[in-house]
């Protein structure tokens, strides 16, 4: 490939890196697996550079193949993870800014999205993302109507999931 590619291409993946560590949070449950697949979409990311348009913005479209790349490893590694006990994972995280009580609602929430399946735990990610309607919707190729409706249903579904353990 041309030089001026692989420059534009790494400036561009310098920029927007975060993208991709928050997913590789999102999907995997210890340093080696998060380095892992954060290597498998960057050379996801290398190998569909050239197919990429512009059309939309860089960090839409690389949301889109990071995804995809995160969500099918995690599929077909589904029976090999091994995963961490969120209880245990909790007493290594340190949370200054919130109180207890605000730590124990994050933990049910969290458990909580960690039931719902892939697509459904990337929308939730991007929603809290603060990211548009318009960008899920291009980001997992749905429409912005189904990613609202979509959107409201994983709500409900998650008070329903919250109600169950008395948090809601």
């Amino acid at each position: 490939m041309n030089t001026n590619l692989e420059q534009e291409f790494v400036v561009l993946l310098e920029d927007n890196q975060n993208i991709l560590h928050k997913i590789c949070k999102l999907y995997s449950t210890d340093l080696a697996s998060h380095q892992d697949l954060f290597q498998e979409m960057v050379i996801q990311l290398w190998r569909s550079y050239p197919k990429f348009k512009g059309d939309s913005k860089f960090s839409t479209w690389a949301y889109r193949v990071s995804l995809n790349t995160a969500i099918s490893l995690y599929r077909s590694k589904r029976n090999k993870i091994t995963t961490v006990d969120w209880d245990h994972a909790l007493g290594n995280i340190r949370y200054e800014e919130y109180n207890s009580e605000e730590e124990e609602q994050l933990r049910f929430l969290y458990d909580a999205v960690r039931q719902l399946n892939d697509i459904d735990k990337a929308l939730v990610y991007m929603y809290l993302e603060d990211k548009d309607y318009a960008e899920i919707a291009e980001t997992l190729g749905i429409t912005e109507v189904n990613a609202r409706v979509k959107m409201n249903r994983i709500k409900s579904k998650l008070k329903e999931i919250l109600a169950k353990k008395g948090v809601v």
